[in-house]
């Protein structure tokens, strides 16, 4: 069986104060049920990994560069993310590819840079509202799919996040059956790249997720946890989107 993922991604929040943050998690969930990550800005990552060290809490991070070194002034490297303490890395999601031009070749390098740190690379996927008015979703979440994923992807290096960009930070989700049907849409495609190692390899629900709604996404099948947002800079916010998962 699939082990359930709880992620949050801090984006560009987070200051050295937050490492209550993670101290509370680490003492509110001793044993989590399901495996836990946190994807805080760059700055943090060694601090939250100091602090989580000898708890299953798992640190990540948000992006990665294409090469382990090099001239890339601002960049960080897979590489140099697995030294401050990240056990992956999130890459493709739809703020970088608006805000940073990022295509699917590109977040297909990342990832491949991300595994062969030794890193599990989640990789986000989604459509924009636009895109799914026209009918277009499970064309857009194809070719990003695709051209994201390297052709290495196995259950223990990869993670695919779908997250419609619509929903993001919105408070708006899709119903159920509109994240059941991409999510299953996603698992076939997997299946039929990758044969059994496709039912391996996990798929998040990211869209404004929160504790009132969580339970209800985890019920829907082919949803293997979450990849959360705001509700993750928070423990008490946090935690109960944990619970939630554990009993799914």
């Amino acid at each position: 069986m699939r082990r359930k993922l709880a992620a949050g991604n801090w984006k560009m929040n987070g200051l050295s104060a937050s490492v209550s943050e993670v101290t509370a998690l680490t003492s509110t969930h001793v044993a989590p049920k399901v495996d836990v990550l946190l994807c805080p800005p760059a700055t943090l990552i060694s601090g939250l990994a100091t602090a989580a060290a000898g708890h299953p809490l798992a640190i990540g991070g948000q992006d990665c560069h294409t090469a382990m070194s090099g001239a890339h002034t601002g960049d960080i490297s897979a590489e140099q993310l697995r030294d401050a303490g990240a056990t992956a890395v999130l890459v493709g999601h739809s703020e970088r590819r608006t805000d940073h031009s990022e295509d699917d070749a590109q977040i297909r390098q990342k990832a491949e840079a991300a595994q062969a740190a030794a890193l599990t690379a989640v990789i986000c996927i989604g459509e924009t509202l636009s895109q799914r008015e026209n009918g277009a979703t499970l064309d857009v979440v194809k070719t990003q799919l695709d051209g994201s994923t390297p052709d290495n992807a196995t259950g223990a290096n990869t993670v695919i996040a779908y997250e419609p960009v619509w929903a993001i930070g919105t408070g708006i989700v899709p119903t159920l059956d509109q994240i059941g049907e991409v999510h299953s849409f996603i698992r076939a495609e997997l299946v039929a790249r990758f044969g059994e190692e496709g039912h391996a390899i996990r798929i998040l629900y990211g869209g404004s997720v929160k504790p009132a709604n969580a339970a209800d996404i985890f019920g829907v099948e082919d949803v293997d946890g979450a990849l959360v947002g705001g509700a993750s800079l928070k423990a008490a916010d946090f935690s109960p989107i944990i619970t939630a998962l554990e009993n799914a």
